[in-house]
C-alpha cells in the first residue's frame, strides 16, 4: 500500500489542526498506492493509515495525545477515503440537511432548525475536490462547462453543488439526508405529522390504486412521506420509479428504478425524465412514481394515469393544493402542443384523484395539512374538496406552532371506489371533529433521536470510493 519513497521536504509547519491535517494528508497521499489500498478492508486500512501518521507525526516533531491522534487520523482518513469535514455531518443520526456556503460556511438542520458549525474546508480547491469525488461516484463531471450538478451519496443522501462562474462566493454544496431506514407510517404518526385517521384514509386510496399527488414546500418532507406511503402498495405489484437523481427508498420488493442522464460535454446524450417515462410504459409498470414533475414529463404522466396506470404517484413543488393545479397546468404547457387550457384541466381532474398537501410550521415541523379529493369539473374551475386539515393555532414558548387536525365534514366521492376494491370506510370517519392525539407506547431505545424528521443514519458506515 505504500512506496517508500522519500517525501519531500514541506517548508509549512504551522501548528493549527486544520493546517497541520492538510500537511499530513498531502504527505500521505505522496506514500500511498491508492490502487492497492482499495483491495485493503477498513481495519486494515486504518491500521496502516495510523502507522505512517504516526511516523510522520515524529517527523514534524509535533507531540499529539491518544485522542488527539486519533482525531486526526480519522480526519485523515475521511480526506482520503471520504469527503472531508462533511463525514462527520453524514455520520451524525441528527443532521438532515448540510448547506456549504464556499470553502468557510458550513450549515446544518437539526430538528427542523439551521445552525452554523465550525467545520471548515482550507480552500475553493479542497472543497472542489470533495465535490469531484462525489460527481465520480455516479459517474458525472463538473467543471467550469458544466458547473451544476446533481447526484447522490451511497447513504442515498441528495447532493446538489453549483460552482463557479455560477457561484460567485465559492462553490456551494446542499445535501439532503436520506438513511437505509426510511420512516413508516406509524412513525411519523409518533412524530404528530398526521393522525391515525388520516393515514388509514390514504393508506386505503393506495391499496385501491388511486391516483396520488403529493404537494409542498422545499424541505417538507415529500420523498420521506413518498417512501412511507409505497408499503401499502400490495406485494404482487411491479413499481418503476423515474427520478432526476434516485434517492426514493420505496419499501417494496418488486422495484425497477430509472434516473436521468444530463448531456455531455457535446451537449449530447441527454435522458430527460420524459425519455422514461415514454420508455416505462413499454416495461409493464402496475405503477409508475416520479419522484418529482417539473417539466413537460407532467403530460405524460397524466395521459398515463388516464391509460390504465391506476396507483400512480408524483410530488410537486407548491405553496398549496390549488397552486399545485396551476403548476401542473403550465408544465403541461410546456410540452408544446397547444392544448386549450379547459382540455388540460379536464385532463389533470380525470387523472388525479387525491392530493395530500404537506407544511413545513415554526419551529421546522412538518405536517400533513391537506388531504384534498379532487372530484371533477365545473365550469373551467377544478373542484377540491378538503377531507383532513391541519389548524395552526398558534407559538408556543419555545417557537413551535401547535394546533388540530380537524376532518372537515365532507364524504368523499371516492368512497364507491374503494368500497368497489372491498374496503369500507367508518360511517363517522368524514363527520366534522377534531381528532385527538393518540397515546402510543413508547419505542424502546435505539440510540437514535426519534425528534429527527429524516431516516437515519447508520453512524459507523464509511463511504469508500
Amino acid at each position: 500500500m505504500f512506496d517508500g519513497k522519500n517525501e519531500p521536504a514541506q517548508t509549512d509547519s504551522g501548528s493549527q489542526t486544520l493546517q497541520l491535517k492538510a500537511k499530513i494528508h498531502r504527505k500521505l497521499l505522496q506514500v500511498m498506492n491508492l490502487t492497492e489500498a482499495r483491495r485493503f478492508s477498513v481495519h486494515e486500512l486504518h491500521a496502516q493509515c495510523a502507522e505512517r501518521v504516526d511516523a510522520l507525526l515524529r517527523e514534524e516533531k509535533i507531540p499529539l495525545s491518544g485522542p488527539e491522534k486519533q482525531q486526526l487520523i480519522r480526519e485523515v482518513m475521511d480526506e482520503v477515503f471520504g469527503y472531508g469535514p462533511l463525514n462527520d455531518f453524514l455520520r451524525d443520526p441528527t443532521v438532515s440537511d448540510i448547506l456549504v456556503n464556499g470553502p468557510h460556511k458550513v450549515y446544518v438542520e437539526r430538528r427542523g432548525r439551521l445552525e452554523a458549525t465550525d467545520a471548515t474546508f482550507l480552500d475553493d480547491q479542497h472543497l472542489m475536490r470533495v465535490i469531484r469525488r462525489i460527481a465520480d461516484h455516479v459517474g458525472r463531471r463538473i467543471d467550469e462547462s458544466t458547473p451544476m450538478l446533481d447526484a447522490r451519496l451511497p447513504d442515498g443522501s441528495r447532493v446538489n453543488a453549483i460552482v463557479p462562474p455560477l457561484a460567485l462566493d465559492g462553490p456551494a454544496v446542499s445535501i439532503r439526508r436520506f438513511g437505509t431506514n426510511p420512516l413508516d407510517m406509524t412513525r411519523l404518526i409518533a412524530m404528530d405529522a398526521l393522525r391515525p385517521e388520516m393515514a388509514s384514509f390514504v393508506e386505503a386510496c393506495v391499496q385501491c390504486k388511486l391516483n396520488i399527488l403529493i404537494s409542498g414546500g422545499t424541505g417538507t418532507g415529500k420523498t420521506t412521506f413518498l417512501n412511507a406511503l409505497s408499503r401499502w402498495v400490495p406485494s404482487g405489484e411491479r413499481l418503476l420509479t423515474i427520478e432526476d437523481a434516485a434517492e426514493l427508498q420505496l419499501q417494496r420488493e418488486h422495484v425497477v428504478r430509472l434516473e436521468t442522464r444530463p448531456p455531455n460535454i457535446e451537449g449530447k446524450g441527454e435522458i430527460t425524465q420524459r425519455d422514461l417515462l415514454k420508455n416505462s410504459l413499454r416495461m409493464r409498470p402496475d405503477r409508475i412514481i416520479i419522484g418529482e414533475v417539473r417539466g413537460s414529463e407532467t403530460l405524460d404522466m397524466l395521459q398515463a394515469m388516464n391509460t390504465g396506470h391506476e396507483g400512480s404517484m408524483t410530488t410537486v413543488h407548491a405553496n398549496n393544493p390549488r397552486d399545485a393545479l396551476r403548476r401542473l397546468e403550465n408544465m403541461v404547457s410546456m410540452a408544446g402542443l397547444n392544448y386549450p387550457v379547459h382540455a388540460i384541466r379536464e385532463q389533470i381532474s380525470s387523472a388525479l384523484d387525491v392530493m395530500i398537501h404537506l407544511g413545513r410550521l415554526a419551529g421546522g415541523s412538518r405536517k400533513v395539512v391537506q388531504v384534498v379529493e379532487i372530484t371533477g369539473m365545473e365550469g373551467e374551475t377544478i373542484c377540491l374538496h378538503d377531507l383532513f386539515h391541519f389548524v395552526q393555532k398558534g407559538v408556543d414558548v419555545n417557537g413551535d406552532a401547535y394546533g388540530d387536525f380537524e376532518v372537515c365534514g365532507v364524504r368523499p366521492h371516492l368512497l364507491a371506489k374503494l368500497k368497489a376494491h372491498g374496503i369500507e370506510m367508518p360511517p363517522d370517519m368524514f363527520q366534522r371533529r377534531i381528532l385527538t392525539k393518540p397515546r402510543l407506547e413508547p419505542e424502546p431505545a435505539s440510540g437514535a433521536d426519534d425528534n429527527v424528521e429524516e431516516p437515519e443514519a447508520q453512524p459507523k458506515k464509511r463511504f469508500w470510493l
